[in-house]
């Protein structure tokens, strides 16, 4: 694109895409896992939300519907992560070729700007939210930079509604899907929270006016926040339950060991209609949990978490990573059994992946661990370094065995028969046997475009249940360090 057809961008509208690349696997027709039909791309939506009315955009998802090459956009717009970035530079160099102007962002693009820079005319590290209003103006003047850093300034008050015009809601089991704050306040080593909002504010909030605004703009009773930790900022998080109070929104959100078992939010969050939340347990090894800087889990009572959420009738997605460096042969057995035994409705496991730019990548750099750089390889399912106690065949093996193990019919019955009623025990059973035992019916649905009909049911299994007695506040456990050894937690 030359100076002039830039600068000629400022006196007509800009006919801009959006694309979401998928990873190989998800557009395998005999691989089609209801995971990639979950939800719609926000983040872009977000961007397209500081155009102009006259310019005309289009999302692709390329997880959900098929991306054409034969139109000429002025300007595309690419958001790559680590497993889709080799799809992500393809799709980008054949627009360069016909003209466009390409724009790369996302995790692994800030993670390695030196590796996407050769695919995109702009880049953008850092939340793409900042700076995009910015390159827009410059743009359209003919003067795009080839670098846009977010550092200072960060904030979500008063950004413009997101375009979910452009969404095809029919196309994901939760198009209600909403992000009302951004990062993370912890430092886990193996994120890549860390490196993605270096340079400014790693944890920040939407006002909670603008937040309950966005909520009751939203069609039907299901939510889903996707937001790294929901309960993040005590003050934030309460103003916006109690906002949500009386509003009869069913959701499911992300939370941490720490912050379930600290005060009476999550209490709050339960009255407010959260009825299914993603937690982040990730190793019964406290010696593991140190090395990885996840010391928000250290002396706390996975136990007491498991049941104060079952009290509240709030089931449960439990987060484990296997190959830490302190982890064993036992370490698959020892998690599926206690994950089992305390009545964990959904289990999602993963290899440890030490991705660009986390310290634990540049730890197992330092070391001479890693043994492949082929992105397509690093989505927590394959080894990609060497394991300090498990051969690389073990770890893969041992990972395998717990899916399966977990998601047997008699573990999940076993499961479910943790809980003190039997409406909870059927909404256990239906919800993990739905999740993973029914993947022919979800294809079938994914491909006739019918899963906007399973959301009835979904918002069924998350009616609230009986709430049993509470079990005791935090302050009020005996003995607040009950992690003693590297065995299961009491």
């Amino acid at each position: 694109m030359t100076a002039i057809s830039r600068r000629a961008h400022a006196s007509r509208p800009l006919c801009v895409k959006f694309i979401l690349p998928a990873l190989t696997e998800a557009t395998d027709p005999y691989w089609r896992p209801i995971k990639y039909s979950l939800f719609p791309p926000l983040g872009l939506a977000t961007l397209a939300a500081y155009l102009s009315p006259d310019d005309h955009a289009v999302i692709v998802d390329e997880h959900v519907q098929p991306l054409t090459l034969n139109d000429a956009p002025d300007l595309v717009v690419i958001q790559a992560y680590i497993t889709n970035a080799y799809r992500a530079y393809k799709i980008a160099d054949h627009y360069r070729t016909i003209g466009a102007f390409v724009c790369l962002g996302g995790l692994h693009v800030t993670s390695l700007p030196n590796e996407a820079a050769p695919h995109a005319d702009s880049i953008f590290l850092g939340p793409g939210d900042q700076t995009f209003p910015q390159f827009l103006k410059d743009f359209r003047a003919g003067t795009p930079q080839p670098v846009y850093t977010s550092t200072s300034g960060r904030t979500l008050e008063r950004i413009p509604p997101i375009r979910r015009d452009l969404i095809r809601r029919a196309s994901y089991l939760v198009p209600n899907s909403i992000v009302v704050t951004r990062g993370c306040p912890q430092h886990c080593d193996f994120c890549y929270k860390d490196a993605f909002f270096q340079g400014g504010r790693g944890f920040y909030t939407q006002r909670v006016d603008e937040a309950l605004a966005e909520i009751d703009r939203l069609p039907g009773r299901h939510l889903y926040f996707l937001d790294d930790h929901l309960l993040g900022d005590r003050h934030f998080s309460d103003a916006l339950f109690s906002g949500m109070k009386g509003m009869g929104r069913l959701f499911q959100g992300a939370a941490t060991v720490d912050s379930i078992l600290r005060g009476d939010l999550i209490e709050r969050a339960a009255e407010a209609g959260l009825r299914s939340i993603f937690v982040g347990f990730e190793t019964l090894t406290p010696d593991n949990l140190r090395r990885s800087n996840k010391r928000q889990n250290l002396g706390r009572d996975y136990k007491a978490v498991a049941d104060r959420l079952h009290s509240l009738g709030i089931m449960i997605n439990g987060s484990f990573v296997f190959g830490m460096d302190d982890d064993g042969d036992d370490v698959f057995r020892r998690t599926v059994d206690w994950a089992v035994e305390h009545g964990i409705t959904t289990a999602t496991f993963h290899i440890m992946t030490p991705y660009p730019g986390t310290q634990l990548h540049a730890r197992m750099m330092r070391e001479g661990r890693i043994v492949t750089r082929d992105w397509n390889a690093y989505d927590t399912r394959h080894v990609v370094y060497r394991p300090a106690r498990l051969s690389p065949e073990a770890l893969k093996n041992g990972y395998d065995w717990a899916y399966r193990e977990f998601y047997r019919w008699s573990s999940i019955a076993q499961a479910s028969l943790h809980h003190g009623t039997l409406k909870h025990q059927l909404k256990h059973f239906f919800y993990a046997s739905g999740w993973k035992k029914f993947e022919p019916l979800w294809d079938m649905l994914i491909r006739a475009r019918q899963l906007t009909r399973v959301t009835p049911l979904l918002e069924a299994v998350l009616s609230r249940v009986t709430r049993t007695a509470p079990p005791p506040r935090a302050s009020q456990i005996p003995n607040p360090f009950p992690i003693i050894s590297p065995d299961i937690p009491t």
